[in-house]
């Protein structure tokens, strides 16, 4: 009986021994398969942005429709620019009348005027040295009482007055001769300059009543019509962007060691079954979260997990925002 029950026993592990080598053998390529690949699920990211003026005004024109694709650079939209163009002819002015001041001074004063000067210089000296002489001729009369006290008085006062307007023609001669004061001109040149930043600025509000599409997308609302008044930075349109297309996708804790920046990847949609796009992995957060109720994953909800974003390729134009994503990473590439 105990042979029996020996036999028994060597024939079972027998059985399982082989049922083992069978299992690892069978399922051994599925295994490194299921190692070599991962399956992510998410979402095609929603990525808009509201496209306004920067200056405010009377809208003339509204361009594109909502559904119609843009290129960076295409004009949507354009204001009345008659009261922007006003202000630029203003600035303008301003500019070349500040302009034609520092012109002024840095040249000097002309020599027309220098000349005037010194023959004034010239004129008050003599009249001076007249004074003079005539003081010194009364001052000795009135020594001997020749004159009286009132005529000395009078001729010291025009001798007097002739030094000082000596002085006065003397002092503007150097002065036109020298030309303006360094400071005065500095001051000028700081006075060019902001008019010239209002030039600019002038110049920069006009460009700006053209509205132009700050990246390739799609309009996805028109928010106003010619003719409406608007401020600056207020909506006009709102753009879906288009490229690069963003996929988010969450991994579990336990494979994030797997995943890194640069990888390449598969991207499929429900829509066109039996395709796929390559993308590449470009970005994992730093920080844990939970699923997302909006990510449909094959793992309980609750697993902690991370985000991670796939930029991707379509060149046939088939995601769309908010998509649900297959994105398959072949670790063995």
């Amino acid at each position: 009986m105990a042979v029996v029950h020996r036999k028994t026993l060597v024939r079972a592990l027998v059985l399982v021994v082989l049922a083992a080598a069978g299992y690892v053998a069978f399922s051994g390529p599925f295994m490194r398969k299921d190692a070599e690949q991962i399956t992510l699920y998410g979402n095609v990211d929603i990525r808009q942005l509201d496209v306004a003026f920067r200056v405010g005004g009377r809208i003339s024109k509204v361009l594109v429709e909502e559904g119609e694709d843009v290129r960076a650079g295409d004009i949507l939209a354009e204001l009345d620019d008659e009261p922007l163009r006003q202000s630029h002819a203003a600035a303008s002015a301003t500019l070349a009348m500040q302009e034609a001041v520092l012109l002024k001074l840095e040249r000097g004063y002309r020599a027309e005027e220098v000349a005037q000067a010194e023959a004034a210089v010239v004129s008050a000296r003599a009249q001076a040295d007249h004074a003079r002489r005539e003081f010194t001729r009364i001052e000795r009369l009135r020594a001997s009482n020749a004159v009286s006290q009132k005529d000395f008085d009078s001729a010291k006062a025009i001798f007097v007055d002739a030094g000082a307007s000596l002085k006065a023609a003397t002092e503007n001669f150097a002065k036109l001769r020298s030309g303006y004061q360094p400071e005065d001109v500095d001051a000028q040149r700081a006075t060019v300059a902001a008019a010239r930043a209002q030039l600019d600025q002038a110049g920069t509000a006009l460009e700006d009543a053209v509205l132009k599409a700050p990246q390739d997308g799609v309009v996805l609302t028109r928010v106003r019509e010619a003719g409406a008044m608007i401020q600056a930075g207020q909506a006009v349109y709102a753009l879906s962007l288009t490229k690069p297309v963003w996929i988010r996708a969450y991994v579990k804790q336990p494979r994030l060691g797997l995943i890194k920046p640069g990888m390449p990847v598969r991207v499929a949609v429900d829509s066109a079954p039996g395709k796929s796009w390559p993308g590449a992995v470009g970005f994992i957060s730093p920080r844990a979260e939970f699923t997302p109720k909006s990510v449909e994953t094959q793992e309980v909800r609750d697993d902690l997990v991370y985000r991670i974003r796939v930029i991707a390729d379509d060149p046939e134009n088939v995601m769309r925002q908010g998509m649900p994503v297959t994105v398959t990473i072949d670790r063995g590439r």
